[in-house]
C-alpha cells in the first residue's frame, strides 16, 4: 500500500513543495498542523487531497464501509432557540405549525420497530420546557423496559445544557442520571462552528463552544462514547473549520471518546440564511478529504447521506469517508426541511449495501459502537428490510 501511494504521488505533475511535505507526513503517519490544513484548502486540487485522504482511509479500514440499521425519534420541532441556519424548528409563537409528542406517542413510535432488526434509536429535537430532566429520565427508562437491547443515542449538549440548568444539576450529575436511566451514547449535533463570534451570530443563546466540549469530555470520563459534527459552508472560512477540527482533535487526544467526525453541509432553504449559496460537490468532497487527513485520531469519518444525497455520499467513499450512517427510513425531517436532496430520507438495507458495493467498497453493518454485525463480503444480505413510515 505504501509503495502504491508513493507511485500515485509521483505521477502527479506540478506538486508544490508544501504538498510534497504534507504527502510525506501522510506517508509517515504524522499529524499535519493548521497551516498545512489551510494550504490544502486554499491551494491544493481535489485529486491530490483525495489521494492523501484515501490512503489514510485504506490504511485504517481498507475498503470496509460501515452503516447501521437505525431510526430517529424527534420529540418536537418547536424550540426556544432561533438559530439562523435552522429550517427545522418552529418558534413557540408558531407552535401550531410543528409537533410536540408526549411520552406515550414517543413509545408508540418506538413500538413501530418491534420485531425489526434495528439496533439504535437516535433522539434529538427542539428545546422546550416540558421536555425536562424527569421527562427524559422517564423516556429512557421506558425504552429500556420495552426493548433493553436497543441502543439509545440521545440528545446534544444544547439540549442537555438547558435541561440540566433548569433542573439545577451539574453536567456530571445530569449525565450520570441519564446514563443510569439508559443513555448509551451521545450524538454529535449542536457543535455548529466553534468560533465564538460566528457561533453567537448564527446560534446565539445556545450552549457555548466550551460548554459543548466540556459536556463531551465529561461523558467520555463517565465511560460513554460520542460523535462530533461541524456545520460548514455558511459564513465561516477555512480557518474557522480548522480551528473547529483542532479543538476536537485536542479533546480526542485527552479522552479518546469520540467515535466519528461528521461534517454537516449547510442547506439554505427555509431559513434566515437562505441568501447564502450552498457549497459545491467539489467543495464537499474537499472538506471530507481534509477532515480525514486532519482528524488523525478519529477512527471514522461519516458522510450523512440524507443531507448530501446518495450520489455525493457514494463519491465521498473515495475521499476519506468510511461510514454513511444508517437506514434511517423517513423518521428525520431535520435536513429534508432545509432542502437536502432526499426529501423523504429512506434507504433499505439492500439499497445501502448496493450503494457501497457499487463504489467498489465492502459493506459492513455495525452497531452504534462499531461492533460488526454483518460483513457482506462474507455473506449475502437475506435479512428483513427496515422501512417504517413514522406518519409524522
Amino acid at each position: 500500500m505504501q509503495q502504491h501511494f508513493i507511485e500515485q504521488i509521483q505521477h502527479l505533475r506540478g506538486l508544490k513543495e508544501e504538498e510534497k511535505s504534507i504527502a510525506q507526513k501522510v506517508l509517515n503517519g504524522q499529524r499535519i498542523n493548521q497551516e498545512e490544513g489551510l494550504f490544502l484548502f486554499e491551494h491544493s486540487d481535489l485529486p491530490f487531497i483525495g489521494l492523501l485522504a484515501n490512503h489514510i482511509r485504506q490504511k485504517k479500514h481498507d475498503k470496509r464501509t460501515y452503516f447501521n440499521r437505525n431510526f430517529h425519534l424527534e420529540p418536537t420541532n418547536v424550540c426556544i432557540y432561533t438559530c439562523k441556519f435552522c429550517s427545522y424548528s418552529r418558534r413557540i409563537k408558531k407552535r401550531e405549525d410543528g409537533w410536540e409528542l408526549d411520552l406515550d406517542q414517543m413509545m408508540d413510535q418506538i413500538k413501530l420497530y418491534d420485531g425489526k432488526p434495528v439496533t439504535e434509536v437516535h433522539i434529538v429535537g427542539g428545546v422546550l420546557p416540558q421536555y425536562n430532566f424527569q421527562f427524559y429520565i422517564d423516556l429512557f427508562k421506558a425504552i429500556k423496559a420495552h426493548r433493553p437491547e436497543l441502543h439509545i443515542k440521545a440528545l446534544t449538549p444544547v439540549e442537555y445544557h438547558y435541561i440540566f440548568k433548569k433542573a439545577k444539576v451539574s453536567y456530571r450529575e445530569g449525565l450520570q442520571a441519564m446514563i443510569d436511566a439508559g443513555l448509551d451514547s451521545m450524538p454529535g449535533g449542536g457543535a455548529e462552528i466553534f468560533d465564538e463570534e460566528i457561533r453567537e451570530d448564527i446560534a446565539g443563546g445556545k450552549c457555548t463552544s466550551a460548554e459543548w466540549l466540556e459536556m463531551h469530555e465529561i461523558l467520555h470520563e463517565l465511560g460513554l462514547r460520542s460523535n462530533a459534527t461541524m456545520l460548514y459552508g455558511h459564513v465561516e472560512n477555512y480557518s474557522h473549520r480548522l480551528d473547529h477540527m483542532e479543538r476536537l482533535r485536542q479533546l480526542q487526544d485527552r479522552t479518546g471518546g469520540f467515535q466519528t467526525f461528521i461534517p454537516l453541509k449547510f442547506r439554505n432553504q427555509n431559513n434566515e440564511m437562505s441568501h447564502l449559496p450552498e457549497s459545491t460537490v467539489i467543495e464537499d468532497l474537499k472538506n471530507y478529504a481534509i477532515s480525514r487527513i486532519y482528524m488523525d485520531n478519529f477512527d471514522h469519518i461519516k458522510a450523512y447521506w440524507p443531507m448530501i444525497g446518495k450520489d455525493t455520499a457514494q463519491l465521498s467513499l473515495s475521499y476519506g469517508v468510511n461510514d454513511i450512517d444508517g437506514t434511517i427510513d423517513d423518521t428525520t425531517k431535520i435536513y429534508s426541511m432545509a432542502g437536502a436532496e432526499d426529501k423523504n430520507p429512506a434507504m433499505s438495507t439492500s439499497q445501502l449495501i448496493d450503494m457501497i458495493e457499487s463504489a467498489g467498497m465492502i459493506a459492513i453493518e455495525r452497531d452504534t459502537l462499531y461492533n460488526v454485525i454483518h460483513d457482506y463480503s462474507k455473506e449475502e444480505f437475506s435479512g428483513e428490510e427496515v422501512l417504517v413510515n413514522s406518519g409524522k
